[in-house]
């Protein structure tokens, strides 16, 4: 065989191999080539909606794709995480959740239709919210202390919203530690919630201080305090449940995303390196905290170890409360 073959022929095959070599990270270079679809449990007008449309617009200024915020509500988040797990792992649905779905369910549920933690890989942290305890103005009450003595007045008789697992613990746990009786009332989403809190169906709710507090300061509803160990800055006029005299009362929701099992590393760490540099952006922060929403960030390593403690955290909180798996 003619030398000058040989030689064209090794060349040749060098650089395909240099072609194949570089043909690995090729996706994640070319991703995302389409839009990304953020699936959100919980209703428009959410705390956790609000946080994904913001998110949402900073990330798709960054990675030149539309991002479309899609709510699935319902189930305490399970429909949506449900749907999130079985969606194609390529990056192209992503989770925008709260700790409802990934640390208070599995202690609330006793056969959940997802895994919280073999059905997903973790993105990051996105941050942590306050609720506001808050009845409707027809209670004869302007304090903590007050709903509780009314409530001990009357044993059966006020009942309470909740459209996500952080709004009805929170109740549970008001009624544990003062020693009341309040019907539960299950809702899809805590906007609904809010709605019949303000119709007199429901009397009183917890939930997320950009959901209830905008209709307490136009005198709507009436909010007596947080569920927080510290006052929210947020809301720095309304006492701490501690305050109220439960010693031992404190609850904080957080915000988290996820992609599907098996998406591939280098496309986590994309949506991971976009979702961080949003959460630092001011423009995304001072929205979100106009929301109520305290930004965070992580990496992924960071919110599966966060998801663990978190879990066995609100597991503990569950049975303190009484409550049965269902």
């Amino acid at each position: 065989m003619p030398m000058g073959f040989t030689l064209t022929r090794r060349a040749a095959l060098a650089g395909l191999a240099l072609t194949l070599a570089g043909a690995a990270p090729a996706f994640a270079q070319s991703y995302p080539t389409k839009p990304i679809r953020f699936v959100v449990p919980f209703a428009a007008g959410s705390a956790t909606d609000t946080l994904a449309r913001v998110l949402g617009q900073n990330v798709s200024s960054q990675l030149g794709q539309p991002v479309v915020v899609e709510n699935v509500p319902g189930a305490n988040g399970q429909i949506a995480a449900s749907q999130v797990a079985r969606a194609a792992p390529d990056g192209y649905t992503v989770l925008i959740t709260s700790n409802s779905t990934h640390a208070s369910n599995q202690a609330l549920v006793k056969k959940l239709s997802y895994d919280h933690v073999k059905d997903f890989e973790p993105i990051t942290k996105l941050g942590s919210i306050t609720l506001a305890l808050v009845v409707n103005p027809s209670l004869p009450v302007n304090s903590t202390q007050e709903l509780i003595a009314y409530a001990k007045a009357n044993p059966g008789k006020l009942s309470f919203g909740a459209g996500s697992t952080s709004s009805r613990l929170a109740v549970e746990m008001l009624k544990t530690a003062a020693g009341v009786d309040l019907l539960y009332v299950p809702y899809k989403s805590n906007p609904q919630a809010v709605s019949d809190l303000l119709g007199g169906q429901v009397q009183v709710m917890f939930a997320d201080i950009s959901t209830t507090l905008p209709s307490a300061r136009a005198g709507k509803l009436k909010a007596l305090g947080v569920s927080s160990a510290e006052r929210s800055p947020l809301a720095p006029e309304l006492p701490t449940m501690r305050e109220a005299g439960l010693k031992e009362y404190e609850l904080t929701a957080w915000f988290a995303a996820f992609a599907p099992a098996k998406t591939p590393k280098d496309v986590v760490d994309i949506l991971n390196k976009a979702m961080v540099k949003a959460m630092g952006e001011k423009s995304v922060t001072d929205a979100l905290l106009a929301a109520g929403v305290e930004p965070s960030s992580s990496t992924p390593a960071e919110l599966a170890a966060f998801v663990e403690t978190e879990t066995a955290k609100w597991a503990k909180i569950t049975k303190a409360a009484g409550i049965e798996p269902e």
